[in-house]
């Protein structure tokens, strides 16, 4: 029985009705999760509220000299790996590389995505190592000595290590990306709400309501901007924290002109327009690049799809004619 579970697992026509399995429901998810997303607008601004609050809080107990804790106590499967990460000591390990600060942009704040994100550090490797010596030594049929499967069990184990930093480097881009594609959108509204004459904060407060539908990424960071705008000592640090959340280079150049403008009172109207004019044609060229690139991407597929079709149809019947012939 041992021997015909390893041929089965071996025999190309089950490994090509599992893949086909594979690619059948990776296709029912793809179709299927833009119909079942839901707007999580509400949520999110309500979780911008809730850190408005805890940001406030803290910066009372700051101005009183006392050490509070703002930390909730986790439940259930965060409190165990809270407790895990304290027992061995592995907070020091996301404070080291700014992981906070990571997990920020990819949209995650507070100590709990830290805990949680130090533990999985710490797991990946060990589940990695696990399966990968499971693979190597039972499943599969490889002619290598006992040395060489745990290399390539340590090998894959340092894979596991690198797998959450992955993770989180995905959702970053993917956040940025969002914000980046509503940024200079957003910015033309904040131009017709300064110029209409409102300030900064309800400008920020109103463009957050109104991107939302488009990038609620954008409007989330939006808000919070908004509530640091409104309790920080200084407004230049508020817009220096958007552009470390964000962390683009347009964000960047437009929360330096808003700290221009506080600073030298300059018309705040002008490096809004001119922020939003350098953003909408960043997002041109950047959309240029991609389809300048679309060539060389449909190259590939064009040649295994396309031409063995091609080819059919135009040497098949002259073949059937010339096997006609000499039958």
């Amino acid at each position: 029985m041992h021997s015909d579970l390893f041929d089965l697992l071996f025999d190309p026509a089950f490994l090509a009705t599992v893949a086909a399995a594979i690619f059948a429901f990776a296709t029912i998810v793809t179709l299927g999760l833009p119909l079942a997303e839901r707007d999580g607008l509400g949520q999110r601004l309500k979780n911008v509220a809730q850190r408005r609050e805890e940001l406030r809080a803290k910066h009372h107990a700051a101005l009183k000299a006392k050490r509070g804790s703002l930390r909730v106590e986790a439940v259930g499967s965060v409190k165990l790996m809270k407790g895990f990460v304290e027992r061995f000591n592995l907070a020091k390990l996301a404070q080291s590389d700014g992981i906070r600060e990571k997990l920020a942009m990819a949209g995650f704040r507070g100590p709990t995505p830290v805990m949680v994100f130090v533990f999985f550090r710490f797991v990946m490797p060990i589940i990695v190592f696990v399966v990968a010596l499971l693979y190597v030594f039972v499943l599969a049929h490889f002619d290598w000595s006992a040395i060489t499967k745990t290399g390539v069990a340590i090998a894959a184990a340092l894979v596991g290590y690198y797998l959450p930093d992955v993770f989180v480097s995905n959702l970053i881009s993917r956040r940025q990306a969002s914000i980046m594609r509503a940024f200079p959108d957003a910015l033309d509204l904040m131009l017709i709400c300064v110029e209409s004459g409102m300030s900064i904060e309800p400008a920020f407060t109103r463009v957050a309501a109104e991107i939302g539908q488009q990038s609620p990424e954008l409007a989330e960071e939006l808000a919070l901007t908004t509530a640091e705008l409104s309790y920080l000592p200084e407004r230049r640090i508020a817009f220096e924290n958007l552009a470390a959340r964000c962390g683009h280079s347009g964000i960047k150049a437009v929360a330096t002109a808003l700290n221009q403008a506080e600073k030298y009172g300059t018309p705040l109207g002008q490096a809004l327009r001119v922020a939003a004019q350098e953003n909408r044609e960043q997002r041109f060229a950047e959309a240029e690049k991609k389809a300048a690139a679309l060539p060389a991407k449909l190259t590939v597929p064009m040649i295994v799809f396309f031409l063995p079709c091609l080819f059919v149809v135009i040497l098949g019947p002259a073949l059937m004619k010339v096997s006609h012939m000499m039958h």
